[in-house]
């Protein structure tokens, strides 16, 4: 209703009177045409299952014919299984998409949703809303969103820190004697300890991987001007490794701040200085490795269980819609974040014990490999998994604050 509103009022006097309503519908009308028209592959004035199929394929989407066949269920109003003009116009008469690609936008994999972790594929922005200024505005939400869940959940990601690099069989950390331990060192400030960092991040990382995407984008585009599945997500793991690499010393500062005790460092800035004068600039880059490694298992995974969330949801549940509405995206996003972090986090934690190794007293210096084979050696398989308890705890609370503080910014700004 809002968008309606906002695209009919052309005088801007805050008021939709019928002559600006009856211009929005005519111009809406001709949008729409347009859209119909670029769906009818073959001319014959009725949209079929293959050529939904087929227009999706261009986008990106790929689904079969039995969900693009319930897709067109919810628009035919004849029984007929294809979508003539008329059925096409009355079911988006007031829906204020204004092209295909808008129209099955609601089910392209989001990244608005942020767990704290800083592995997943960027988000894509249509041409409109590169033109527009909308991207930086969605970037900007989507940053406000990621830093309120991340100080909204930061005594869980630290205690999950403090698991990572020292619990063991010998030091039986669980989540309640981690809190405990964590109070009676430093009290309640100290749960918030490294969330500056990971908040500061939120920014440079951003802009660094939306900037790589577009431009890994376009070197692997085809000849066509087509961009698939596959395109896609190398596209997504390059930017995020570009990203990863360009801010990794403050992941390092991040561990550093979680596992130091209080007093040790007075801030970002002197924990940065310390660690530069004692172990120089090497120390930044400690478990670089496995960091990168683990953007492959996590996009790839939360790309992949997204996909097949998506397609079961349209071929058993869009019997009246193909909109899956809000919950059912969160459902999806939340349960894919969630198995990408299952498959990447043995290297997360490997990732967190090479930064934080030099300063645990007594620990030996060891390389990805080495550590790896300790971990196994002492602790076994679960010794890979250790923390992992806080890690889904926080998926939900995480999920919920960001999705709730990006909508208020949407608003905000003027892009609901």
């Amino acid at each position: 209703q809002q968008k309606i509103f906002k695209a009919g009022d052309t005088n801007q006097d805050g008021q939709l009177d019928f002559e600006e309503f009856m211009q929005y519908l005519k111009d809406h009308e001709k949008k729409m045409k347009l859209a119909f028209k670029s769906l009818d592959k073959n001319n014959d004035g009725k949209i079929e299952a293959s050529e939904v199929v087929q227009s999706l394929k261009i986008l990106g989407i790929s689904i079969s014919e039995k969900q693009a066949e319930k897709i067109l269920q919810s628009i035919d109003a004849d029984g007929t299984m294809t979508v003539d003009w008329n059925e096409w116009r009355d079911h988006f008469m007031f829906n204020p998409a204004t092209d295909i690609e808008e129209i099955i936008r609601y089910w392209k994999h989001s990244t608005v949703l942020d767990i704290g972790d800083s592995l997943t594929v960027p988000d894509e922005f249509t041409e409109e809303e590169k033109k527009t200024g909308q991207w930086w505005k969605q970037l900007l939400a989507g940053g406000v969103a990621g830093a309120v869940s991340r100080t909204g959940t930061a005594p869980l990601d630290r205690l999950k820190v403090m698991m990572q690099v020292h619990g063991s069989k010998s030091n039986k950390m669980n989540i309640a004697s981690g809190f405990k331990q964590m109070l009676k060192e430093g009290g309640v400030r100290s749960l918030w300890r490294g969330n500056g960092v990971n908040v500061v991040k939120i920014a440079p990382e951003t802009a660094i991987k939306f900037w790589a995407y577009e431009q890994y984008k376009k070197i692997l585009t085809k000849d066509d001007g087509k961009l698939g599945t596959v395109e896609r997500f190398v596209s997504g793991s390059l930017a995020g490794a570009t990203a990863q690499t360009s801010i990794y010393p403050m992941e390092v500062l991040k561990t550093r701040l979680a596992v130091g005790k209080t007093g040790q460092y007075s801030g970002m800035f002197d924990c940065a200085k310390k660690i530069l004068k004692r172990e120089g600039v090497k120390a930044f880059y400690k478990g670089y490795i496995p960091n990168i490694l683990g953007i492959i298992p996590y996009a790839g995974i939360d790309l992949a269980v997204y996909e097949l969330l998506k397609s079961t949801w349209l071929e058993h549940y869009a019997s009246s819609s193909a909109n899956p509405g809000v919950f059912v995206l969160l459902g999806c996003g939340t349960v894919s974040s969630t198995c990408g972090q299952l498959a990447s986090y043995p290297l997360a934690l490997i990732r967190t014990r090479m930064q934080a190794q030099a300063s645990v007293e007594g620990a030996p210096q060891l390389n990805m490999v080495g550590l790896f084979q300790r971990i196994i050696a002492i602790e076994g398989i679960r010794g890979l998994y250790r923390g992992i308890a806080p890690n889904f705890m926080k998926v939900l609370p995480a999920v919920s604050i960001s999705y709730v503080v990006y909508e208020k910014m949407k608003q905000n700004l003027g892009i609901a």
